[in-house]
């Protein structure tokens, strides 16, 4: 496959050439965890961001409301978007973005709005998606990783959009599901497998979930709880918005609910889920685009059939201490040990 990924892994983390640190072993457990990570994008800039908290309610940015890693060091349109982490079998962390900036062309990064004619491609045409794999959150490889010429038939694709990981323990394999169309046709979800280097789709990809009307929906998100697999994702169906599918398996056989799962009357976008360290609690995020200054809206659940509104950062429980605007995040769960040293790189005064 004919891609970007560097045969010895490195980018360029806040100026500095960081190479890959070794593998770790397997992974803590949730009693093992401490804290919490959000990463998320800007539209200003389209980098990468992160932000700690200690209860999943308070969140503070690591580098006082600025990227982390710059977007044009990692993707061919400089720019990313929609980033998604999770920790891997391995206890490695890993990452997927889409590869896309929509406001290159203000930019001076190219002298068209999209990649290539809008008409025939759709707003927000791109081609590819990056990945990345760290063990310590501080050193990063990388990947550009080119959807339209990983299989026959993907070349005209309109757009591969916000990529999300799950690890499917009966196959073994890291599983990456995404939006995509074929030029500007309709955006639907599929998943494909990535190989054990991280680098390239393995398996062409498949259908994940079929919505009964003849429209789009993008930005999937699942989470397993017990033997069931819920999938939030956006229904563009009116003012967009978010609705859930579950099933008992993770690549099909989710059931269409035509229930809204957000409480908000604009449109939101970017679902995703996570757990409250030892409590059988859980949040979802959504990026409420419709909506100036752009800010994230949150509910909580223990049944995934009744949720909480939690309003939005700063206007209730939810508290983002030093930073606005975010875009498309997504959480996961530290030790103390991995909190205290992101910190501790970033000069950030609190511990955990």
């Amino acid at each position: 496959m004919r891609n970007h990924c560097l045969l010895f892994a490195f980018v360029l983390f806040s100026g500095v050439v960081a190479m890959a640190q070794p593998r770790q072993k397997k992974p803590p457990r949730e009693k093992d965890m401490a804290a919490y990570l959000l990463v998320y994008f800007k539209d200003t800039t389209h980098s990468l961001y992160m932000a700690l908290s200690s209860d999943g309610y308070r969140f503070t940015d690591i580098n006082n409301g600025r990227p982390v890693i710059g977007g044009d060091t990692l993707a061919e349109q400089k720019g990313v978007r929609d980033p998604y982490i999770c920790r891997g079998p391995d206890g490695l962390f890993y990452m997927a973005l889409t590869d896309l900036h929509i406001f290159a062309q203000r930019a001076g990064l190219r002298s068209t709005q999209w990649e290539r004619d809008g008409k025939e491609y759709g707003w927000g045409n791109n081609k590819g998606l990056v990945l990345m794999k760290s063990a310590d959150l501080l050193h990063w490889s990388h990947t550009v990783l080119r959807v339209d010429k990983s299989f026959p038939g993907l070349e005209e694709i309109g757009c591969a959009w916000a990529p999300e990981l799950i690890y499917d323990g009966q196959a073994k394999k890291m599983m990456v599901y995404f939006t995509m169309r074929f030029k500007n046709g309709r955006n639907r979800l599929y998943w494909s497998y990535l190989d054990d280097g991280f680098t390239k789709l393995e398996t062409a990809p498949k259908l994940l979930f079929e919505y009964p009307k003849d429209i789009s929906y993008i930005d999937g998100d699942i989470t397993r709880v017990g033997d069931r697999y819920h999938l939030f994702y956006v229904a563009q169906d009116g003012t967009a918005g978010i609705k859930q599918a579950v099933s008992d398996s993770l690549k099909s056989g989710y059931r269409y609910d035509s229930a809204w799962y957000d409480p908000e009357p604009r449109g939101c976008e970017a679902p995703t889920v996570y757990k409250l360290i030892g409590r059988n609690t859980w949040i979802l995020i959504y990026d409420i685009y419709g909506i100036q200054p752009h800010n994230f809206g949150f509910s909580e659940t223990t049944d995934f059939v009744h949720f909480k509104n939690l309003g939005h950062f700063n206007e209730g429980v939810m508290k983002a201490t030093n930073f606005f605007s975010p875009k498309h995040g997504a959480v996961i769960h530290l030790t103390k040990k991995e909190a205290n040293r992101l910190a501790a790189y970033w000069h950030l005064p609190q511990k955990f």
